[in-house]
């Protein structure tokens, strides 16, 4: 069934950073230093990022762009079915304006909120701070013409260099006078060996509180990056080192004892490569865990901010009570470990502060037990990586299982509306 009388905000959508960034929107005498410090290299046989002047070569098939693959109409099983030994173009709206819009007609998507893509892989690993703050003004300055086209119904996240907190803060109270800017784009990772958790970050907190802006937190699998930067790395180390052992019983052949007579056994260890990354499956749920236990629960953030709102996205939410209910002892146990000792239960904590979690339609928690999350969720598309979904196919979901009509308009538009403070528009029809 393709209606609906409500609108849908899409809270987790994502922009592919196209060349004329750089070539237009970068100070032209940061240029070079900033090609230099992140850029992103698109070719016919190949692709990588380039970081820092560093090298990252895209591990997957360069015929399958992952980051910019699915478009509306097209399922998991459709993504999976395409011919590796062909090239597939790039989703259009994933750079382009016009055709997004189109896109989100088709997917039954009204408004939608923006991230970026290279910039969330890279972006943050940039070690000049002068380069990094020229950096962000080119992206934003893009993003924010980007949304132009539709000023009522795209809207985005920002991009501050938070290698330098007075820069930061300079382009967070610039970026706050522009109209389409809705929230600050935040990875969970250390940034110059400082998690989130670090004092450091208490005046972002601070002004983003006082500015009415949402902290949107995007995990990324960092498949580009140093190994402590994020759990991508790690555990695509893991999944290289998975092995399929063969022990076969005496006689038959090499394998099966040779010719050294039927009783003797032979095991052979051989390496059973996965063909692709491990990393954008798990390496969201690992980070969005840790950004919210240690540093808006654990370090008291959401108790010392208590009106600063955040949107955690693209990590599931049914983990929550998991986080909840771990952190009623760690609370307890740690106090004196914590820079700011926790003196709110947790579970309050969590039911009065202004943080939401992006979900997945096909979550069963949510599906069963809707009521207990209907208040604290918003839905995303992942538009246009490969494993996104259309708003059809979430209402699909969730009218499949029952879930009442006003608590389903609530977590596909309402939610995230308020969160970021944006006037929701009629519905688009199917």
């Amino acid at each position: 069934m393709t209606n609906k009388d409500f609108a849908v905000f899409d809270s987790d959508s994502h922009v592919v950073e196209p060349p004329a960034l750089w070539e237009r929107y970068l100070d032209p005498e940061y240029r070079t230093l900033g090609k230099h410090a992140l850029w992103r290299q698109e070719g016919r046989t190949g692709a990588y990022l380039k970081v820092n002047g560093d090298i990252f070569r895209d591990k997957g098939n360069p015929n399958l762009p992952r980051h910019a693959l699915w478009r509306p109409g097209m399922d998991w099983d459709a993504i999976g079915a395409l011919d590796p030994q062909i090239k597939h173009p790039a989703t259009e709206g994933a750079s382009d304006p016009l055709a997004r819009l189109a896109d989100m007609d088709a997917m039954g998507v009204d408004q939608a909120l923006l991230y970026p893509t290279w910039f969330a892989e890279g972006f943050f690993l940039v070690r000049d701070p002068d380069v990094a703050y020229a950096l962000a003004r080119a992206y934003n300055d893009w993003i924010a013409d980007f949304c132009k086209v539709a000023p009522e119904r795209l809207f985005a996240a920002a991009i501050l260099p938070l290698q330098d907190m007075d820069f930061a803060l300079e382009e967070l109270q610039r970026v706050a006078r522009i109209r389409s800017i809705r929230a600050i784009f935040i990875r969970p990772m250390f940034i110059e060996n400082r998690y989130l958790n670090h004092p450091y970050y208490d005046p972002l907190w601070a002004e983003l509180e006082r500015l009415g802006i949402t902290a949107a937190v995007h995990a990324t699998p960092g498949l580009w990056n140093p190994e402590w930067t994020s759990h991508g790395p790690f555990i695509e180390k893991i999944k290289d080192r998975l092995v399929q052992p063969i022990a076969p019983g005496g006689g038959g052949g090499p394998f099966a004892g040779g010719s050294g007579g039927a009783g003797q056994t032979t095991t052979f260890t051989g390496a059973t490569p996965l063909g692709h990354p491990m990393a954008p499956i798990l390496a969201h749920w690992l980070d969005n865990h840790m950004f919210v236990a240690s540093a808006l629960i654990g370090y008291t953030v959401m108790e010392r901010y208590p009106a600063m709102k955040a949107v955690v996205a693209h990590g599931k939410a049914s983990w929550m009570q998991e986080v909840l209910e771990k952190m009623e002892a760690s609370t307890r146990v740690i106090p004196l470990l914590h820079h700011y000792p926790v003196s709110t239960e947790p579970e309050e904590m969590w039911e009065h502060g202004n943080v939401m979690l992006g979900f997945d339609a096909e979550e069963r928690m949510i599906q069963k037990l809707p009521q207990d999350f209907a208040a604290k969720v918003v839905w995303g598309s992942r538009y246009p990586h490969h494993d996104a979904t259309s708003a059809w196919d979430a209402l699909a979901q969730l009218r499949g299982a029952n879930v009442p009509e006003p608590l389903i308009a609530r977590m596909m538009g309402q939610n995230a509306a308020a969160q970021f403070g944006i006037k929701l528009l009629n519905p688009v029809a199917a």
